[in-house]
């Protein structure tokens, strides 16, 4: 018999177009493999559906593994609801903070808060018991908020200004992925199969944790 230690836990993704095809891929077979659920998610605009593309094949030759469809709008589900709540690398990040200022206004520094993308990942990471994981550009998510003050991260290089001014403290890691408490980073999606199993180990602690221990 299998051992799959994520039995009934359930994992969100959030993904935009230009996310990168094989990351996504690793998501849903390592993670299934453990037993988890994965839902992908990001804003349908009032749709039932939303595909996205990515920017490694851009002519779409292989639809079934280039085109990403989704049906899953988080602003519809309870972040708490989840084990783990991961921000999908590449762009995924700059194109899910884009908010919508009040017709006829101007645009206001303080509305970068109200990009519902960024407000979903700051109420996951108001919550200890949800594992948070972001690879690469995908901290960009955080960085409207201040989530990031004195954390401990690992970003690539091109997003290290941004994650610094946000205050988050870069730690530099022989394997590439860092973890600081509930949150897990990582350099790039090439570390993409060693960040899932970090993530997978830190559910599992803290499953262990929660039990009663009568």
């Amino acid at each position: 018999m299998t051992y799959k230690p994520l039995t009934g836990k359930k994992i969100a993704v959030l993904v935009e177009s230009e996310y990168i095809p094989h990351e996504i891929e690793c998501y849903r077979k390592r993670f299934s493999e453990l037993g988890a659920t994965v839902h992908l998610m990001s804003i349908l605009w009032g749709n039932p559906s939303a595909t996205f593309i990515n920017d490694i094949d851009p002519l779409g030759n292989d639809k079934t593994i280039y085109n990403l469809m989704v049906n899953i709008d988080f602003q519809k589900v309870d972040v708490n609801d989840y084990d783990a709540v991961l921000m999908a690398a590449n762009y995924c990040s700059v194109r899910l903070r884009y908010f919508q200022p009040p017709t006829g206004s101007p645009i206001k520094p303080e509305q970068v808060k109200t990009a519902p993308a960024v407000q979903f990942f700051a109420e996951a990471m108001a919550n200890k018991s949800i594992v948070k994981g972001s690879l690469c550009h995908g901290l960009w998510i955080l960085t409207p908020t201040d989530c990031l003050k004195g954390r401990k991260v690992i970003c690539h290089e091109v997003v290290l200004a941004d994650i610094l001014n946000a205050g988050a403290i870069y730690q530099p890691s022989d394997t590439k992925v860092v973890v600081d408490d509930d949150l897990v980073t990582g350099y790039s999606a090439h570390e993409v199969e060693l960040y899932v199993d970090t993530i997978a180990a830190k559910i599992v602690k803290k499953k262990a944790n929660c039990q009663p221990l009568f």
